[in-house]
């Protein structure tokens, strides 16, 4: 039974090891479209996603301010589709228009509230650790 145990111990801290494996790769890919010139808000916004799952995140943009967002998911670049919703649901943006880029800049003449909607691209990847950062030129 002991033996049983130390099985499923190691199977999981292998799983734990793959994932911040592929956690680690994808903060890289991120954070080089984020310097030299962008400073991070200092949140990961992140989520495990499978099949069509999307991942929701909330986040408040300041007027005048000078923003990049940027999406990855392991060392594949494209693979995460991200969107940008008002608080009244309206698009605001979206990557998938512009070939799944890896980030946008932009800038709001208001504070708004937002939502990030941000899933997998089916056609290259299935599930996988998705990541974003929100930067700010100061």
């Amino acid at each position: 039974m002991n033996r049983f145990y130390t099985l499923i111990i190691l199977f999981f801290a292998g799983l734990s090891f793959t994932a911040n494996a592929q956690t680690d790769v994808t903060l890289q890919n991120c954070t080089k479209y984020l310097e030299p010139g962008f400073i991070s808000d200092g949140q990961q916004y992140k989520a495990l996603l499978s099949g069509g799952e999307v991942a929701e995140f909330h986040t408040t943009f300041y007027a005048n301010n000078y923003y990049r967002i940027v999406g990855a998911t392991g060392k594949m670049e494209k693979n995460v589709i991200f969107s940008i919703y008002d608080e009244e649901n309206h698009l605001l943006f979206s990557n998938k228009d512009h070939q799944n880029s890896p980030y946008w800049d932009f800038q709001f003449t208001n504070s708004i509230n937002c939502t990030i909607e941000a899933k997998l691209n089916q056609k290259e990847v299935t599930s996988g650790f998705v990541l974003l950062l929100i930067g700010f030129k100061q």
